[in-house]
């Protein structure tokens, strides 16, 4: 615990555990302060009490392993609500319930729901510390699995407290794990009382605050209200032989090789090429005295999805894991190892699974859950951006939208203003899989990678992006791009991982003005003499493939766009009509 001065020291925070302890009843209240040595004395509680399994600690040393309710192993959406006064703030794309009502329910399954437990209380901020882009929320939780994230996830313990004083404004977050029944969990923001609580669910994403909930949800309401944005989007530094270091955020739905690019490693050809990894999923931008968009990375560790990281496609991921990392739902080997499908090599014999199990090869299920996760300190990642901890963040030269889709959008296309590009991102997507719906190739659109995640209405939310474009003076170009494209055999055009690094070349040179574009009825695209394909089993042909604009698809494309604006009531804004019109005129010219 931490001293008693501490614990007094705002008045509003006292007050407010005090509210919720008398709600909640829990046996005992501790105030965790950040230390090593309460990290310490919490791993061995969470060991003691099977909250935490230790692994091989002469192979990942620090490293221990937590296994999830087989029902309760991912964000639940359709439990997951805004909760504003008037219905119309949350928007069609956002559930919505009415907040004195939401309230009222949660507070009759949260009465004496800590009885027999201890109550965790967790400051943090998110952002780097003396960062005019931070802000400090404090979690309420009866789940040590949270406590210990949140030490790893976020700024967390007394530089919290520091940074808070004796005021009243942080994001209030209440959270208890119930009796993890799904039948009673709710995840439910308050934006205008800046406040999340969530209720019957340990999963990450549901159960740490600070992630998406404040950091996206609450967030992106408040920077609509203060004149900034909280996006879904890594950062990363990309750093010349010659020093000169470009800073790009990008936006991604998930499965489309995100934290890979936040962390990729140059290929061969690009020897003196360096990326630095600001971060690898959330963005908080801010319109600088100059006229730029900085960003910070809001987050201190990641969150990452195990299953699919290995040495070929995320080396830099699989060095950040080696030490002081929380595992979930992945596999152990028998000599106490972690293992997941995709890791690069077979899984070794005597297995254990992610519920605990002898694995059997031949029973069709995985080992490792497919969504199981790795919680890892950004500290660890041997690329971390020496700008990482900057107080002002970095600015922004280049915004990427992409998406998972195998004809129609080119392997990399530039908008030729910040309008075009908002609609890239507003009308990005990707293709579903049969294992995510039952049907394949169903374009499901996520704008800007924030349909989950979006606080507030999805049409406001672009009208914002649009304001926020008179206060720049040197607005970074926006691109999009799709490794995914493929031949009419199914084969990719592209070879992908760390030979993406051609394709933020040519982005970045077309920043500083050093290469050239050819104009489509779409979009900016590489000529083939723009991108640097030597060393790369890839012909010009096959580029020319990935970059091309076919009329017929654009033309359906165009029209499934316009359907999704109407769904949205984006139809109503104008620009984006102007951009549809101009696409579908200019194809017609093209023929």
């Amino acid at each position: 615990m931490t001293k008693q001065s501490n614990r007094g020291k705002n008045r509003a925070l006292a007050q407010w555990v005090a509210e919720a302890a008398q709600l909640t009843k829990p046996d005992r209240i501790v105030w965790c302060d950040g230390s090593e040595e309460e990290k310490r004395r919490l791993t061995q509680e969470a060991i003691a009490s099977g909250v935490l399994i230790a692994l091989n600690q002469a192979k990942r040393p620090g490293c221990y392993l937590h296994r999830s309710n087989p029902n309760d192993v991912a964000r639940s959406e359709h439990l997951t609500f805004i909760c504003t006064p008037d219905k119309d703030d949350a928007g069609p794309t956002n559930n919505w319930a009415p907040p004195e009502e939401t309230y009222a329910k949660l507070r009759g399954w949260l009465a004496g729901a800590m009885r027999g437990r201890t109550m965790y209380v967790v400051p943090y901020v998110m952002g780097p510390l003396k960062s005019p882009f931070s802000k400090v929320g404090v979690e309420l939780t009866d789940s040590l699995y949270v406590a210990l994230n949140m030490r790893i996830m976020t700024r967390m313990g007394q530089a919290a407290l520091d940074l808070l004083g004796d005021g009243g404004e942080f994001n209030r977050g209440l959270h208890s794990i119930l009796d993890l029944d799904p039948e009673r969990r709710l995840i439910c923001h308050f934006p205008q009382d800046n406040a999340v609580w969530s209720v019957g669910s340990g999963y990450g994403g549901n159960a740490l605050l600070s992630k998406k909930c404040f950091a996206l949800r609450i967030a992106s309401y408040l920077g609509r209200a203060e004149g900034w944005l909280a996006e879904h989007m890594l950062i990363l530094g990309l750093e010349s032989p010659q020093g000169e270091t470009t800073y790009i955020a990008a936006a991604f739905p998930s499965a489309c090789g995100k934290t890979n690019l936040a962390m990729l490693l140059p290929p061969p050809a690009f020897k003196g090429w360096k990326v630095h990894t600001v971060g690898d999923d959330i963005a908080w931008l801010r319109v600088g005295p100059d006229g730029r968009l900085w960003a910070v990375n809001p987050e201190y560790g990641f969150f990452g999805v195990a299953p699919g990281t290995s040495t070929r496609s995320n080396p830099n991921a699989m060095k950040t894991v080696e030490h002081d990392t929380i595992f979930t739902n992945v596999a152990v080997t028998a000599e106490g190892d972690v293992w997941w499908e995709g890791m690069g090599f077979d899984p070794p014999k005597g297995l254990i699974d992610w519920r605990g199990q002898l694995w059997d090869p031949n029973s069709g299920k995985p080992a490792a859950h497919p969504n199981s996760r790795f919680t890892a300190p950004m500290t660890n990642n041997p690329v971390l951006s020496p700008k990482a901890e900057d107080p002002q963040g970095v600015p922004i030269s280049a915004i990427i939208f992409g998406g998972r889709r195998a004809s129609t959008v080119p392997l990399v296309m530039e908008a030729s203003d910040w309008s075009q590009g908002v609609f890239f991102g507003a009308s990005m997507g990707s293709e579903t899989t049969a294992a995510a719906t039952g049907q394949v190739g169903v374009v499901r659109r996520d704008p800007m990678a924030m349909l989950p995640f979006c606080g507030y209405n999805m049409v406001k939310y672009f009208e914002h992006w649009h304001q926020i474009a008179s206060r720049l003076r040197n607005p970074p170009r926006i691109f999009q791009v799709n490794w995914f494209r493929k031949d009419r055999e199914g084969a990719f055009l592209w070879p992908g991982y760390s030979e993406n690094m051609r394709v933020l070349k040519w982005i970045v040179d077309r920043v500083k003005g050093r290469v050239g574009a050819e104009q489509t009825p779409i979009g900016l695209v590489p000529r083939k003499e723009d991108i640097n394909l030597d060393g790369l089993e890839i012909s010009a042909e096959q580029l020319r493939q990935a970059t091309s604009i076919d009329p017929d698809e654009w033309r359906a494309e165009l029209d499934q766009i316009e359907e999704y604006f109407k769904k949205l009531g984006a139809d109503r804004l104008s620009d984006f009509q102007v951009r549809i019109e101009k696409a579908r005129t200019a194809l017609a010219k093209s023929g």
